[in-house]
């Protein structure tokens, strides 16, 4: 029986973290509570590790699983050619359940299956969770079930379908989320929602409409005043005089 830690106490959290930290380190697998549902997940650099995560969930590499993040600013070592749209999407809904696929880092040694060169991040408001991605870094996070099966709001619910496949086992009480993230395409210059989840896609498509107008306005005001600069004159330039002077 693989154990199960309380973490609904932060006495709990301090007695579990190290541990299940140290667990994932090596390649374990941990049932995690997150803002939606609850996750498995592993060491997103190691490939035998994200390997295993798909076997525990019966899938195979062409469904990759998502990266959780502990905050936005581990984005830029994982994506490139992230798009303004984008950024601002992260900074309206993260901590929370909005997913963006992005073009990932080529230079990363990470195998997460057939993701054709993206990535899709997530950073979940879920202290625990937290917790275990500010110790351990980027982790491969699926939701907690058995493919096609329902997803986990408990950890009694995780534990019944993956049983001893996973090593580790932390409780934060039932999942108050109960919907999955919504995921959106950040690849292209326009974003493409692929899963409708917590976030309606009128919130979505606001956000990105908001920062076309900033940036739009943003852009005008750097050419009036480059303008404004270009017609004022310096002071090293000679004046025009008349026969009166």
């Amino acid at each position: 029986m693989s154990p199960v830690f309380d973490c609904t106490t932060e006495a709990g959290r301090a007695d579990a973290l190290p541990k299940v930290a140290e667990g994932v380190r090596r390649g374990a697998l941990v049932v995690l509570p997150t803002d939606t549902v609850y996750g498995i997940g592993a060491d997103a650099f190691s490939p035998d590790a994200v390997r295993d995560l798909l076997d525990a969930k019966g899938r195979g590499s062409d469904m990759p699983p998502p990266v959780l993040v502990p905050d936005a600013r581990t984005v830029e070592g994982l994506a490139t050619e992230v798009p303004e749209y984008a950024r601002a999407l992260i900074r309206e809904f993260w901590p929370g359940p909005l997913t963006v696929v992005l073009r990932a880092q080529p230079s990363l040694a990470w195998d997460l299956g057939d993701t054709g060169g993206t990535v899709a991040l997530r950073m979940p408001d879920d202290e625990v969770a937290l917790a275990l991605l500010r110790e351990v870094g980027p982790m491969a996070v699926s939701s907690a079930n058995r493919h096609a099966y329902p997803s986990s709001r408990t950890v009694v619910e995780a534990a019944t379908q993956l049983g001893a496949s996973v090593e580790f086992y932390l409780d934060g009480g039932p999942s108050t989320g109960g919907l999955a993230s919504t995921i959106v395409d950040c690849t292209r210059e326009e974003p493409t929602l692929l899963r409708l989840g917590a976030i309606g896609e009128e919130e979505v498509m606001d956000v990105v409409e908001r920062s076309r107008a900033d940036a739009l306005e943003l852009s005008r005001a750097e050419q009036t005043d480059a303008g404004a600069a270009t017609e004022a004159p310096t002071q090293d330039e000679p004046r025009e005089t008349s026969d009166d002077e």
